[in-house]
């Protein structure tokens, strides 16, 4: 059985994964529609060995349409998900817009793909790139030891903000190279060769909204009664984030035992050589799908303590991969008839 599938927001950084990981992954499509504004209008796409003319979203009829992929933001999300979803098409959806109603689940499908079978509104929703990764890795450790608390430092690509982002380190990089002028537009400081502490607006708790995002994200998917504090930092990087995280849990337990189960679990990828560059970095984890876990270690400042360092493409399972395993999943799970 084959389905039709529109990817909205098709011209974009994740909507052209998105195109990307449906033909690598060989999705049982009968037809794909690539959707945009109207300036993106006639605008080719790869997908496959071939390319897609984008259409306006604004123009598009949805009925016969059995999934769409949606990456364009949470204003054009709050206003166009509803309007899709009741022409019968299954909205997954990118955006934080969606993420914390309660009746649309937020779902990373190796960790809690049981949460599809009630949607109410027809709209599933993508967490945070930094949320999907963390609860892969997280998920197997909290149903072997029991977590209590998580405190994650994130050390986020410049690709989560946008391809303007992209171009911005890009164009920052080169003139420092060769003496020109640094111009910030992008971010609230210099991004070439900084970090900064920053993504997202500030809250009155001191918190950013995108850290606020991770620790709420993470109770909703995982477990509530988790206790979850996040700083959320923007690096020099084009693609690809990574995560410094402390876990506490209420079992016992070894770095062995933890490494033996994380090497067991879906989705996660296990690179822990204590040597010289015996660890994943962000270059390695670029157009790969899986969670790669390194540096794990006791944590020896609290009782049931361990360390993980956590790097993944946040374009792909950040972001585009998932919104298509969450598509596989309704398939695999027969949750969807085709049109």
């Amino acid at each position: 059985m084959a389905y039709k599938i529109a990817v909205v927001g098709a011209t974009g950084n994740v909507g052209r994964e998105m195109l990307n990981v449906l033909a690598q992954r060989q999705f049982p499509c009968s037809e794909v529609a690539a959707l945009a504004s109207t300036r993106s209008v006639g605008t080719e796409v790869s997908f496959g060995e071939g390319t897609l003319k984008v259409k306006a979203l604004d123009y598009y009829d949805f009925k016969g349409t059995d999934i769409c992929l949606m990456s364009a933001g949470g204003a054009i999300a709050k206003e166009w998900a509803p309007r899709i979803a009741a022409q019968g098409c299954v909205v997954i959806d990118n955006s934080s817009a969606w993420r914390m109603d309660r009746q649309v689940p937020l779902v990373v499908p190796e960790v809690n793909a049981d949460a599809l079978l009630e949607r109410p509104r027809g709209i599933i929703a993508n967490p945070n790139c930094s949320t999907a990764q963390l609860v892969v890795a997280l998920k197997p450790l909290h149903d072997a030891f029991t977590i209590k608390r998580v405190v994650v430092s994130t050390y986020q690509s410049v690709s989560g903000a946008g391809r303007e982002a992209m171009d911005e380190l890009f164009r920052q990089s080169r003139a420092i190279f060769v003496a020109d002028p640094v111009v910030v537009e992008e971010f609230p400081k210099q991004i070439a060769f900084n970090v900064i502490p920053h993504i997202d607006v500030f809250l009155d708790s001191g918190f950013t909204r995108e850290e606020w995002k991770m620790m709420v994200e993470t109770q909703k998917i995982l477990d509530p009664d988790i206790q979850v504090a996040a700083t959320c930092v923007r690096v020099p990087v084009f693609v690809g984030h990574s995560e410094a995280v402390s876990i506490e849990c209420e079992q016992p337990l070894t770095a062995e035992k933890a490494r033996a189960v994380l090497r067991a679990a879906p989705g996660v990828l296990v690179v822990d050589k204590r040597e010289d560059g015996g660890y994943v970095t962000p270059i390695e984890c670029a157009g790969e799908d899986a969670t790669f876990v390194s540096r794990i270690r006791k944590d020896p400042s609290v009782e049931n303590g361990l360390m993980l360092w956590i790097v993944s493409d946040n374009l792909r399972k950040g972001a585009a991969l998932n919104a298509v395993q969450i598509a596989e999943s309704l398939v695999n799970r027969k949750l969807l008839t085709a049109a």
